[in-house]
């Protein structure tokens, strides 16, 4: 079995992510998180002299890493300036340096306009001086992959000067996001066989959708660690992500082990999530909203028979749940899923009931939820039980500043076709006072409302489904009548008109 190294860098390069700064408080706890609950082996928290917030942020993180012996694992970016990041990382408290360095010759030449033997005549000063004050180096070769396409030489001739200096480890970014897997391959492997003695690691970006791959392609290429971050934050497109990563090592690459805890996973995405306010597309894998939710019905079926419709990625393994969504495509072992899970048990002929609406309310676009399910149940088999001679046909309702709401109604009861407006002192009470019009012309009285209650379902958001709750008092009987739609008045008038079915 080979160990890879996985340190992440979610508070450094992950943290160059458009619009995203973490606070030091948030910094601290994501830290923490990491090391202690993910375990990672090592963090990169921060480049050296960007502010004094980011001091302040490292300076809590390495006082609470130095508590716990922790503090080896926590790197800092810094650069060829001389004392400058040296001090700088004094003052942090900070023992870890990754050195920025150029990798290829476009950017010594262009960037730097230095020779090679200038640059790294610069480097060993300050490795020299980092390791005087007690601080160990890593170094980064910026640009390394194009360093690989264009000026190999170089490249070369860099890590041949590196193998004489006091460092521990060479790391490798694929900068823009460039190599494709066999380049990957390919650059890894020439290296690692030059130099066998020397620890390296690489650090993809995503600007091809190409990271995974490339990570793989690194591993099996003989890389010893690897540079990721939380939900792949990062510059532009971002970086090799921290969850995919790991499960795809976990399950394809039986060699190889890491110390980080798979069932960690999901709790610090979103804790990043919430710190960043990067939304995690739904359907990220592994940590995504949708990833463990079967839509289509003959999924779900599949499921119930031998679990046709599972691999390798049970969502158990990242603390998660597999779900079944309730929608247009489900089907009647989509509902039977969710209503194991709520203890209901309905008939053949209920749940084949339910499930049409369940459709009706998908073809309509809305999100259909486990928690509705009681909601609809209750609708579904409440309506069924009236046999419906009135139906509102028709309406239009208005709602204007400093003017009084009103509403049109058509409303057809038996065989006739009755038209009506009023105004009232909401849209709801406008729909009643119409109504109340046409039941004039029947020459009959409604029922008095004495009760009006509302409900979305638990954690229901603005297009959730509602439910209201009309309490009636007809010749001195009581009774409710219930109505539901993701539009509030909507659901009322739905209410109503079973209460007019059943007078």
């Amino acid at each position: 079995m080979r160990h890879i190294e996985i340190m992440d860098t979610t508070l450094r390069d992950g943290e160059q992510t458009s619009g995203v700064s973490f606070s030091a408080t948030e910094k601290l706890a994501i830290a923490q998180m990491l090391l202690t609950e993910v375990k990672v082996d090592r963090i990169e928290v921060a480049s050296a002299r960007v502010s004094e917030g980011e001091l302040l942020a490292v300076q809590k993180i390495t006082n609470w890493a130095k508590e716990h012996n922790l503090l080896e694992k926590v790197e800092v970016l810094t650069f060829v300036d001389g004392e400058a990041s040296i001090n700088w990382m004094l003052q942090a408290g900070a023992k870890v340096m990754n050195l920025l360095t150029k990798g290829s010759m476009n950017h010594l030449t262009h960037q730097l306009k230095k020779t090679p033997e200038q640059h790294f005549g610069e480097i060993a000063q300050v490795i020299s001086l980092a390791k005087s004050k007690g601080i160990e180096a890593n170094v980064y070769l910026e640009d390394w992959s194009n360093g690989m396409r264009n000026s190999q030489e170089y490249v070369f001739q860099f890590l041949d000067f590196l193998s004489t200096q006091p460092i521990k480890r060479v790391l490798l970014p694929d900068t823009l996001g460039v190599l494709t897997p066999y380049e990957t391959y390919d650059f890894i492997k020439a290296i690692v066989e030059r130099y066998p003695t020397q620890h390296f690691d690489f650090h993809a970006h995503n600007d091809y959708d190409l990271s995974v791959a490339n990570v793989m392609e690194a591993i099996r290429a003989g890389i010893q660690g690897l540079h990721l971050t939380v939900n792949g934050m990062g510059e532009r497109t971002g970086n090799a992500p921290l969850a995919s990563t790991i499960a795809v090592i976990n399950d394809f690459m039986p060699d190889v082990t890491t110390s980080v805890v798979e069932q960690s996973l999901h709790t610090v995405s979103k804790i990043v999530e919430s710190f960043s306010g990067f939304g995690i597309p739904v359907n990220k894998p592994i940590v995504g909203e949708n990833v463990f939710t079967q839509t289509a019905g003959i999924h779900a079926d599949g499921d119930n028979k031998n679990n046709l419709y599972f691999n390798d990625l049970m969502p158990e393994r990242f603390g998660r749940t597999r779900k079944y969504a309730l929608g247009k495509t489900s089907g009647k072992a989509n509902i039977e899923k969710n209503l194991q899970e709520i203890g209901i048990s309905l008939s053949p002929e209920e749940i084949k009931k339910v499930t049409q609406r369940i459709i009706e309310l998908g073809d309509r676009k809305e999100v259909v939820t486990k928690e509705d399910l009681p909601y609809i149940i209750s609708d579904v088999l409440d309506s069924e039980a009236v046999a419906e001679r009135v139906h509102v046909l028709n309406y239009v309702m208005t709602h204007s500043k400093n003017l009084r709401p009103s509403a049109t109604l058509m409303v057809k009861i038996d065989e006739d076709i009755f038209e009506e407006n009023a105004q009232g002192d909401g849209q709801y009470d406008a729909f009643m006072n119409a109504l109340k019009k046409i039941y004039l012309k029947k020459k009959q009285s409604l029922p008095t409302l004495t009760d009006y209650a509302v409900r979305i379902p638990p954690g229901g958001k603005t297009d959730a489904l509602c439910e209201t709750i009309i309490s009636w008092e007809y010749n001195g009987k009581s009774f409710k009548t219930r109505g539901l739609d993701s539009d509030q008045t909507v659901s009322a008038i739905k209410a109503t008109q079973k209460m007019l079915n059943l007078i």
